[in-house]
């Protein structure tokens, strides 16, 4: 195929209207044109991408009011949240944009030779460097901050990674959108042919086709379990295996202990209802299991947690898919043995509404039943109650790994349950104490990760700026001359960033 040919191709996928699965040869223009994007943006300087990302951002904002009456007919999603969440998506542009002038996440680090020792010590220098075109699919429940512009974009770019889209057929409208105000960033600022691609795909041969294409070289996703485990199994089934930074879900449990049930038990229902039905419980840090010890205070709060959720009405969710998922997933949990309905909704739900719901469990039914771990995405809370503490440390013990998990304690709480901390403490990427789940700030110090299943790599972010090492790779530079080394390295840190220089942190 000529040139040319190819350019037809890519253009054909960027500007579909219709938005009918790209074809394999479309999927493989894409790849071809981002592989030689790689190879021209990767030494662009970090001022460059910076710029380039500040565009994006300027480009959303004047979008306008479009862009979130697309959404909302999309989504179901109310102005005031799309409002919000694209205003963190351009945040998350801009401070990544920052992170990425000041060069930390690059993790410089200088060795200098001594040739008198013996054996002779050689000069070293190590850095991240990109490691390729990166393929993010977008998520359903977030049409902005997770999907095509979203922390992951934002994060390859910083990296110097082009980037592929796959929409997300439940917003494929919005996406295009989004999707064009990147391209118009890119010309603006003279951006290589290829950095960036977005493409329509229902079928799964499509994203199948872009993980296995050879030149992927990551993959960012945030969705359900079987959608990021599928992925995850294609790339690792490559001739090249690639690492996917796939988020999928967590039940995110929340550990109530006694004195603190004691003194607030009410409140404490009061504010984790608000968190379970947040967004229609359409988050992933959704907190969709809570455990506590046969006690007063626990029955107080299972009723006023009870008597709050009556008092909150359904809400539409984010499509017909999800909704019929939630209403399944539901049903399923209460038809188990041991679960029994604690509270609904008092208000009759309309077409593709979900109820807000609360049931209970022992702990023993809990440890016994698989199903009772699995997440039930939507307004839905399972309360576990443990005979003793014996059983509730057996409860976190059996937990699969989440983003989040929460105590509920005094300090007193704390000194006097330390094994169950530690026993919590494995089990999850976030830690909270006294709060709760919902709500994911976006600074340095964040965590949104946690053991499998929650997602594919514990050791990742997929929010604040550390999520850009995601996409770079480490590289060691020995005994090359100061003026051949990248300016990163070099001995005059042109960059004025800061690097360990002989395990010294300066500028």
């Amino acid at each position: 195929m000529t040139g040319s040919g190819k350019d037809q191709l890519v253009n054909s996928t960027i500007q579909r209207i219709m938005f009918a699965d790209a074809t394999i040869e479309e999927v493989n223009a894409v790849m071809e044109q981002a592989w030689k994007a790689f190879h021209v943006y990767r030494k662009f300087s970090l001022t460059q991408r910076a710029a380039f990302m500040r565009a994006i951002a300027r480009q959303l904002e004047e979008c306008g009011d479009e862009l979130l009456q697309l959404a909302m007919k999309e989504t179901n999603l109310p102005e005031a949240r799309l409002r919000n969440e694209r205003a963190r998506t351009i945040y998350q542009l801009e401070s990544y944009a920052q992170a990425c002038e000041q060069g930390t996440w690059l993790e410089a680090r200088i060795d200098t030779a001594i040739p008198e020792r013996n054996p002779l010590k050689p000069d070293i220098r190590k850095m991240l460097v990109a490691m390729g075109p990166v393929v993010v699919f977008g998520a359903s429940n977030f049409p902005f901050a997770y999907s095509t512009a979203g922390g992951d974009t934002a994060c390859a770019f910083a990296a110097g990674c082009p980037v592929i889209v796959k929409a997300h057929p439940a917003h494929a409208e919005t996406s295009q959108l989004v999707a064009d105000a990147i391209l118009h960033a890119a010309d603006k600022c003279n951006m290589p042919k290829g950095i960036f691609a977005h493409i329509h795909g229902v079928d799964f041969e499509v994203a199948k086709a872009l993980v296995m294409h050879p030149n992927a070289k990551a993959v960012g996703f945030t969705g359900s379990y079987n959608g990021g485990k599928q992925l995850f199994d294609w790339a690792n089934q490559r001739k090249e295996p690639i690492p996917v930074f796939a988020e999928m879900g967590s039940v995110n449990p929340v550990f109530l202990l006694p004195e603190k049930l004691k003194q607030a038990a009410a409140d404490i229902a009061k504010m984790y209802a608000g968190s379970i039905t947040l967004g229609v419980g359409q988050f992933c840090t959704n907190p969709g299991l809570i455990i506590g010890m046969e006690s007063d205070g626990l029955q107080t709060f299972i009723d006023a947690l009870g008597e709050e959720i009556k008092q909150i009405a359904p809400a539409t969710m984010l499509h017909p898919g999800i909704f019929k998922n939630y209403v399944e997933n539901r049903a399923n949990a209460l038809a188990q043995e041991g679960a029994e309905m604690v509270a609904v909704s008092e208000t009759e739900p309309q077409l593709n509404q979900g109820s807000p719901t609360i049931a209970s469990a022992s702990g023993e039914a809990f440890l016994n039943n698989p199903i009772l771990h699995q997440e039930v995405f939507g307004p839905y809370s399972l309360v576990i109650r443990c005979k003793d503490f014996t059983e509730m440390l057996a409860v976190a013990q059996k937990m699969e790994g989440q983003l989040t998990a929460t105590l509920m304690a005094t300090n007193t709480d704390i000194s006097y349950h330390e094994e169950l901390v530690e026993a919590v403490k494995n089990i999850c990427g976030r830690f909270i104490l006294n709060g709760v789940p919902t709500g994911v700030e976006v600074c340095l110090s964040m965590q949104h990760g946690g053991p499998f299943p929650a997602t594919t790599d514990s050791r990742f972010t997929s929010v604040g700026a550390d999520g850009i090492k995601r996409f770079a790779r480490p590289i060691a530079f020995q005994n090359w001359p100061n003026e051949l080394l990248p300016d990163e390295l070099k001995d005059e840190n042109p960059l004025g960033i800061w690097r360990t220089v002989n395990e010294e942190l300066k500028k």
